[in-house]
């Protein structure tokens, strides 16, 4: 239940600030809607049609705007119910100010409660994502904030609530036991004075060197770039803090925000990790063009520059690890990761990074960018466990976009485990997908040390959706291999070496004469996993629903099937009793 004030009134001739409006844009009317917040959420019917329909909206309380965004209101039908988190002014009088008159029926139709409206057909939509993490609506980019505390790994993300385009981002936010079943507990940090909520990562201060812990649990402190171009009040790119006391369910943001100010243009995107040997945290910071540096605090609030590290042919969305080599603690090396992907592997002090290689590709499909590691993994477990955004791009042979008439946009890859390990090119980072995904194996079929003549077809009898197939194979004298997977067609040439997927290739050498790739097919996904995930291939698209078929086929010759394991998979959706 809420309570309206007094009604929607036109106010003419609002005095706009220059801040908002472009100079060469006059004045605006506005409409006005005031009311006391007594329900956590204000759902908000949204439109989607194109950009020009789009109009501001602010959140005014104590007469002062505390929250701005840009949105579609439906006059009619609305395209879906959106909503957003306004419980931090609870009992307060908002007044809900639209930069423009073209929507009254829309501004008229948002209403506070204590539940969003309710998403028909939600998780069964026919292009929704059954294994891989996508918001229940609005869109999403980034995944941001991953940390482990207390059996949950969470997952915060770029979230636009008030639709299906990018805009107005806050940090969404997720959790799960197992990495694979994820369930949605509300948007965690929402844009303010200082700028919408840009890419960050997240750290349990266990020692509490932050002081920030209040109770029996260690807070969890989170780090994200306040993207002051999209504040009311046009402000510089600065880095701000947020922290909780009850395991994530509640947020408080650093009243001396921001703790890192500008350094240059849109620096962004902080990274901060606990160096043990040094006893400080380090944050790596995005700077500009293909510039980074690095940070260090002794309590998450004060930061000083360390040193910069130049990084040719990457930006953004930085990550800073260390893994051992082959397996052997005694033997590590340090990663410094870029948001396409690519990486260098060298030895990190608490202070610089020198980076013993050129910048490495990981990513040979398209479509992963900004991926991100966990933080706090139990040392009994010891992984290093990465998730990235399977961004979509404009197609020019796709007429119709992946996720086009869905109530959400984009999702996660799988989770990946990365290894370092040695090869004949030196120490290089392998993925695989999480052993976790066992959890939703199903129906299982096995070949071992089949024959694979031309025409053959051992998959003739496997149909389905959902797979998870791992297989090598012995090349023999066949010309190529082709793993034609509902319509979408995986294909090794052996004279070329190279793995090919929707016009993407991959240097893969056979090894004894013999591949090996990892497929993961969801309804909107492919991920190959090739050499044992030395080489990862993701593509974002649209699979025939109509088409349930798997062929594997030889070419030009015969090749045999040393091992192949296809399961069937069942969908992870939500948990619905956190």
């Amino acid at each position: 239940m809420f309570i309206l004030l007094p009604s929607i009134c036109l106010v003419a001739g609002y005095a706009t600030s220059k801040d908002l409006v472009k100079p060469e844009e006059k004045p605006t009317a506005t409409l006005q809607r005031t009311m006391v917040v007594t329900g956590r959420y204000l759902n908000v019917p949204v439109s989607i049609s194109n950009n020009k329909s789009r109009e501001t909206m602010l959140l005014r309380v104590g007469g002062e705007v505390k929250r701005n965004y840009t949105v579609e209101l439906a006059e009619k039908e609305p395209y879906t119910w959106f909503f957003i988190d306004v419980s931090e002014f609870n009992r307060k009088t908002m007044t809900i100010e639209l930069l423009g008159t073209n929507h009254k029926k829309g501004l008229d139709k948002i209403h506070l409660s204590n539940v969003p409206e309710p998403l028909e057909n939600a998780y069964k939509e026919t292009w929704r994502p059954q294994f891989h993490f996508s918001p229940e609506r609005g869109w999403t980019n980034d995944p941001n904030g991953l940390v482990y505390y207390k059996g949950e790994y969470h997952m915060f993300f770029q979230h636009n609530p008030l639709g299906t385009k990018w805009g107005n981002m806050t940090w969404g936010h997720a959790v799960s036991r197992d990495l694979v079943h994820w369930t949605e507990i509300g948007d965690a940090i929402q844009p303010d004075t200082l700028g919408t909520i840009y890419s960050g990562s997240a750290v349990v201060d266990m020692a509490n060197t932050s002081g920030f812990q209040t109770g029996r649990e260690k807070p969890i402190v989170v780090f994200y770039t306040s993207a002051g171009s999209h504040a009311y009040k046009k402000v510089p790119f600065t880095q701000s803090l947020a922290y909780s006391n009850d395991c994530g369910r509640t947020w408080t943001k650093n009243p001396n925000n921001p703790v890192l100010g500008n350094i240059i243009g849109s620096n962004r995107d902080p990274k901060v990790i606990w160096h043990e040997p040094s006893k400080r945290w380090v944050m790596a910071l995005y700077l500009t063009k293909n510039k980074y540096a690095l940070f260090t605090s002794p309590n998450l609030k004060q930061w000083t520059h360390a040193s910069d590290v130049p990084m040719p042919g990457v930006n953004e969305c930085p990550d800073i690890f260390s893994l051992p080599v082959d397996g052997n603690p005694a033997n590590t090396k340090w990663v410094f990761w870029g948001g396409n992907g690519n990486y260098e592997i060298g030895e990190f002090d608490g202070t610089a990074f020198k980076g013993e290689t050129e910048p490495l590709q990981t990513e040979w499909g398209g479509n992963c960018y900004a991926a991100q590691t966990w933080s706090n993994i139990p040392e009994q477990d010891g992984r290093r466990i990465l998730i990235g955004w399977m961004r979509t791009r404009k197609d020019p042979k796709v007429s119709t976009p992946v996720y086009d008439g869905m109530p959400f946009n984009q999702q996660m890859s799988f989770p990946r485990s990365l290894t370092l390990r040695t090869t004949p090119d030196g120490i290089r980072l392998f993925m695989e997908p999480v052993r976790e995904i066992s959890l939703i194996h199903s129906k299982e079929y096995i070949f071992n040390d089949t024959v694979l003549n031309p025409g053959d077809n051992p998959l003739a009898d496997v149909s389905g959706e959902l797979f998870d197939i791992n297989t090598d194979i012995n090349i023999g004298d066949a010309k190529s291999i082709t793993l034609n997977l509902r319509g979408e067609q995986i294909v090794y040439d052996a004279e070329k070496e190279t793995l090919s997927c929707r016009g993407r290739s991959v240097p893969l050498t056979a090894e004894s004469g013999r591949i090996n790739m990892r497929v993961l097919l969801d309804r909107t996904s492919i991920e190959i996993f090739a050499g044992h995930g030395r080489y990862v291939m993701s593509f974002a698209l649209r699979i025939d629903p109509d088409n349930k078929n798997l062929v594997v086929s030889a070419q030009g010759g015969t090749a045999k099937i040393a091992d192949m394991q296809v399961y069937e998979l069942e969908p992870a959706l939500p948990v619905t009793d956190w």
